[in-house]
């Protein structure tokens, strides 16, 4: 059974009188940490108040089809649970599992309110006002900051993928227009009379062609279709202009055109340069339909890695994967007016940490880099290794932060922004991720036009205290 000497060791009790702490040993009873054991579950009334006297509990929530450790009890005086005392709907934040043999202190939460009201009545009403306020107002503040952030982001990606999606549909129209004129050319030649012999120079002539090149000079190009199509013009063939675009686009000039002449019948020359004119078209458009759905699916696997969809929560992670991803989400925000410059580094190792949450570290310090810059700038994303770490730096070129603005930045509901722009939780949802859940550090280096957020990540992390 715990004995007054025990708690007495415990620095959360320290300021009480030993009446109290007989008092609360009257009122709990004590309950040992077995390894492996459950001692709570994650989503259960929480109707007892633990304290740890000795031992290690490890604390871990489900997240989509597995259990991820998210903090450890290893201190004595560290405590979960009890919020009963003051509300009514509290629950379990995580599952409680014994790591190594050790005494909890379990005192219902009713019996806690009560001692409470009795001891420090004051405090007591302190804190379920406390309690109560932060709670509403900071799961308001979340929901908001994540409902605006996920509404840009769906809105930009759903234009970037329009875009590709877009052209690969008009390209399938054009394809199938042009795949019916590449018959009719055929229909044309067959009647023309164009021998075997006169249908393989032809092909050879085809292959001589290039795929559809772009001239570096739109000057030169023009000049080359408007000697094209009137050379074609005077051989009374229908629409040049339509032919010499076509043609000129794949590399062919007036000797390529006379060759292609003596290859065909006498009045077949039409047929043929429509048949290879057609070709070219159905050869550049299968280019932009391949070119369209490739895009769409490197938009989708960089949305899948940003969200670790397939992957586990917790994993050894690539970070420089994660900034790229992060940075093709974010596209649309980081365009017209900001230039983006990468520097990853040659020997940067991969980290042990939760690549979903990192993308959300990633995405807050980028989203804060843009409007620093007000949309214009030069954004520089940056990783290296440091000893058994690796810095990530997102660096901008935007007005920068005062002294005060660097020493609050940080703080939970503190922004900068204008109204309904900034709800104050990026950098401190930044800072609990890669501090608390990664073992690692942030820090602000700023002057105008020179701003660098630090990101300090540990290659192998440390097990981080619940906090």
């Amino acid at each position: 059974m715990l004995e007054l000497s025990d708690l007495r060791t415990v620095p959360l009790f320290d300021g009480l009188r030993d009446d109290q702490l007989e008092e609360l040993l009257e009122a709990g009873d004590e309950v040992a940490i077995v390894p492996g054991e459950v001692m709570w579950l994650e989503g259960d009334r929480a109707d007892h108040w633990w304290v740890v006297v000795d031992g290690t509990l490890d604390l871990s929530r489900h997240v989509g089809r597995e259990d991820v450790v998210v903090g450890r009890m290893d201190v004595p005086g560290r405590w979960a649970g009890g919020f009963r005392a003051w509300d009514e709907h509290g629950v379990y934040l995580a599952t409680a599992r014994g790591v190594t043999p050790g005494r909890l202190l379990r005192v219902p939460a009713e019996r806690l309110h009560e001692l409470a009201n009795v001891w420090f009545p004051f405090a007591a009403h302190l804190v379920a006002g406390l309690y109560g306020t932060a709670r509403s107002i900071e799961a308001t503040a979340r929901q908001r900051s994540a409902l605006v952030t996920l509404g840009t982001l769906a809105a930009g990606l759903a234009h970037e993928i329009n875009n590709p999606a877009a052209a690969a549909a008009r390209s399938a129209a054009e394809l199938e227009r042009a795949c019916g004129g590449l018959l009719d050319a055929l229909r044309q030649m067959a009647s023309s009379g164009l021998t075997a012999t006169q249908f393989e120079q032809l092909d050879g002539l085809r292959r001589e062609l290039e795929a559809p090149i772009v001239l570096p000079d739109p000057l030169e190009t023009a000049d080359r279709e408007e000697e094209l199509g009137e050379w074609l013009d005077r051989a009374g063939i229908g629409r040049p202009w339509e032919l010499a675009a076509s043609l000129v686009s794949a590399g062919a000039d007036v000797d390529w055109v006379a060759r292609a002449a003596a290859a065909s019948p006498g009045d077949g020359l039409a047929a043929s340069l429509g048949w290879v004119a057609r070709t070219i078209d159905v050869s550049s458009l299968l280019a932009e339909v391949r070119e369209s759905t490739r895009r769409v699916s490197e938009l989708v696997a960089g949305i899948k890695s940003y969200s670790q969809m397939d992957r586990a929560s917790h994993q050894r992670v690539d970070v420089r994967e994660g900034l790229e991803s992060t940075l093709l989400v974010m596209g649309p925000r980081l365009r017209p007016g900001v230039t983006v410059v990468r520097d990853w580094g040659s020997d940067v190792p991969v980290v042990d940490g939760m690549p979903g949450e990192l993308n959300q570290v990633w995405t807050n310090l980028v989203d804060n880099a843009v409007d620093a810059m007000d949309g214009v700038g030069t954004l520089t994303v940056s990783t290296r290794r440091d000893g058994d770490a690796v810095v990530i730096e997102i660096r901008d070129t935007g007005a920068g932060m005062s002294p005060d603005v660097q020493q609050r930045a940080f703080e939970a509901f503190y922004t900068t922004k204008d109204v309904g722009r900034g709800t104050g939780l990026g950098l401190d949802i930044a800072r609990r991720i890669v501090v608390e859940r990664h073992g690692g550090s942030v820090e602000i280096e700023s002057q105008s036009g020179d701003t660098r957020l630090r990101v300090r990540l540990p290659v192998k992390a440390p097990h981080v205290p619940a906090s």
